[in-house]
């Protein structure tokens, strides 16, 4: 329902002509960068987000984009093209990226940029998430955390997989998350010889991430080792390790320094940001929603999440209406809770609250 809502509404944002307002708007005031970033790719959804931002925006590789945006007007020079910087981001390096996205960002000419997780494509590893373990379960029934459910019911092996999930992305370090996963194996009497016949890597290899920057449309970041939630790990040496080792797997791969990188899940943790300093990152992006400009945080850079939407919600949230009306709304419940002088009793100070 929210999503139909949010559908409706963007259709009349658009076409009532509110998009192209705020689109002009953005672009005559303080310059700034949207980052969109996916994971999975869609070619259908992809098309139609592509041919409508690529009309409506300045799409540049993302190292090209924060270089132009660290600039001086004087140092970029006259612009004749004066459309707000769009940059194409994909988490996490699965197969489709190489099997969708890349055949169309070349097609339409749309550069890329892909955060690779370098422990997986030097081990051809994939992301075993629990769906997955548990359309291979063995058993009828499982017993998890003192909840009984049986995998024959839909709603209860969605259930068990969330919880799953949810334990191994709160995992403190590798060693509980190989303990885990250990666990769940023989929990569910999964045999050893079905795991690479029923679930092939569906992230990419090294042939393909070679043959891609060889097109010049795709350009890469890092995505750490093992793509752990940087906030859940208490040890910040195996933050440090996460951050800073996947840099020399990808460089030696690439040939050339990797400048990027992208926190898992977002989550950034108490140590995330200096570890991306420590380890020679020039920019780092997460997932909170938002514009960059010349006076952001370079290792906190923001994004917005595009996988699944409409075009028609994609053209209402890079245009940045959304977050202006969320800014409206909070600035006026401040002003709802303003404190304000009491003529009928001076210096006695009342605090209006609606």
């Amino acid at each position: 329902m929210h999503n139909r809502v949010r559908l409706y509404l963007s259709a009349c944002f658009y076409y009532s002509g509110l998009v192209s307002l705020m689109r002009w708007w953005t672009q005559r005031s303080s310059p700034g960068l949207v980052i969109l970033y996916y994971h999975q790719a869609s070619i259908q959804d992809l098309r139609r987000h592509w041919l409508y931002l690529r009309r409506h925006y300045r799409i540049l590789p993302l190292e090209q984009a924060l270089e132009e945006l660290s600039c001086s007007p004087a140092q970029v020079g006259p612009k004749q093209d004066r459309r707000t910087l769009l940059a194409v981001t994909f988490d996490d390096g699965y197969e489709d990226n190489y099997s969708q996205a890349f055949p169309l960002a070349c097609e339409l000419e749309v550069p890329i940029t892909i955060f690779l997780i370098a422990g997986y494509l030097e081990s051809g590893s994939a992301f075993w998430w629990a769906t997955r373990w548990l359309r291979l379960a063995q058993v009828e029934q499982v017993s998890w955390q003192g909840c009984t459910y049986r995998l024959d019911q839909q709603e209860e092996r969605k259930a068990l997989a969330q919880v799953i999930d949810a334990c191994f992305r709160q995992a403190t370090s590798s060693d509980e998350r190989e303990h885990l996963l250990t666990t769940l194996s023989q929990l569910l009497a999964v045999p050893s010889s079905l795991v690479p016949k029923e679930e092939p890597a569906p992230l990419l290899t090294w042939a393909q991430v070679h043959e891609m920057q060889a097109s010049g449309w795709v350009s890469f970041g890092a995505h750490t080792i093992h793509h752990p939630d940087l906030g859940m790990l208490k040890d910040p040496v195996e933050v440090a390790h996460e951050v800073g080792a996947c840099r020399p797997l990808l460089e030696q791969q690439l040939d050339h320094p990797v400048r990027l990188f992208a926190y898992p899940f977002g989550s950034i943790g108490d140590s995330g940001p200096h570890a991306v300093k420590e380890s020679g990152y020039t920019w780092a992006v997460t997932t909170r929603p938002g514009v960059n400009t010349s006076q952001s945080d370079p290792h906190l850079l923001r994004r917005r999440k595009m996988d699944g939407k409409h075009w028609l919600v994609v053209a209402t949230e890079t245009a940045g209406i959304w977050s202006f009306f969320s800014s409206l709304k909070n600035g006026v419940r401040l002003l709802m809770r303003r404190p304000i002088y009491s003529p009928e009793r001076p210096g006695q100070i009342k605090r209006q609250i609606i």
